[in-house]
């Protein structure tokens, strides 16, 4: 069995088909955490997961980027789902949580990829993100769920706000830094903190300034989460084709190769990471 721990099923890219992706999914053995971006998307993914009893499991929370914030004209089709939100409503949030198909807060994070050009409507831009963010972590910790964490652009920055919770409220913060794009340092200090790490299919591509094998080494086995962001992120495997969550295969292929170590301890590692953090 394996447990694609960053799913969007629930996004319009699988409308027409999603049912037919998730039975063909859990024939492979397959299980997956399809992860809400919104409070739109975060209900589409509870009411798919109802229909199933078992092997798929939902995260909602508020994107970083679905935050209106009034500082950043972006486009409809740049952001999945068709509302922004110009607040955290917790209580409606909270209500959705309650689902006992809901095994996590997230994906809810830092995003600092579009942001606006002047210095103080950046110094705005960036604190609402980060008030957004606080007010789901306490969501998560009310409520004694994980948290899935998006982060782009601003690792420091996260890493800063979570080592100052921990040092406030004398708690753990249970949780994975989904889709890991970050220098070796950043990930010292994210498995110091004690997160899991997910790398889906950008483990497979060239950025600057980040080495994927080199952070694959270094992250222990029992600390490593695989996840296929679908429908983003496809393996080479698949060609062009819409990432799915049998495709999570390919990842964990590769870590194996990186690690050096068995495609079965693999699969069975990070099926055991997976259950153990959210429970299932």
């Amino acid at each position: 069995m394996l447990i694609d721990t960053h799913a969007h099923l629930n996004f319009d890219a699988f409308e027409k088909d999603a049912d037919e992706v998730i039975r063909r999914s859990l024939d492979e053995g397959v299980w997956m955490i399809n992860v809400g971006s919104n409070f739109e998307t975060s209900k589409k993914a509870v009411e798919i997961a109802q229909k199933y009893p078992n092997g798929i499991f939902v995260s909602v929370g508020l994107h970083p980027i679905n935050l209106d914030t009034g500082l950043v004209k972006m486009k409809k089709d740049e952001i999945e789902g068709s509302n922004f939100e110009k607040e955290f409503d917790y209580e409606k949030y909270k209500n959705l949580a309650r689902s006992e198909k809901v095994v996590a807060i997230g994906e809810i994070g830092l995003d600092y990829y579009w942001k606006p050009k002047t210095t103080k409507k950046k110094e705005i831009f960036k604190q609402k993100q980060k008030d957004l963010l606080l007010k789901q972590l306490k969501l998560a910790e009310e409520l004694n769920l994980p948290v899935i964490f998006h982060c782009r652009v601003a690792h420091d920055d996260l890493i800063e706000i979570v080592s100052e919770q921990l040092t406030a409220n004398n708690k753990q913060i249970r949780g994975v830094m989904h889709g890991f794009v970050g220098t070796l340092e950043q990930l010292q200090k994210y498995l110091k903190i004690g997160f899991y790490i997910g790398y889906n299919g950008i483990i497979f591509k060239k950025i600057e300034g980040i080495n994927f094998e080199e952070n694959i080494k270094n992250t222990p086995l029992d600390k490593i989460f695989i996840e296929t962001d679908c429908p983003y992120l496809s393996p080479p495997s698949v060609g062009g084709e819409r990432n799915e969550p049998i495709h999570v295969k390919y990842v964990a292929e590769e870590i194996a190769k990186m690690k050096n170590i068995s495609l079965d301890k693999i699969v069975k590692t990070t099926t055991q990471n997976a259950r153990q953090l959210f429970k299932i």
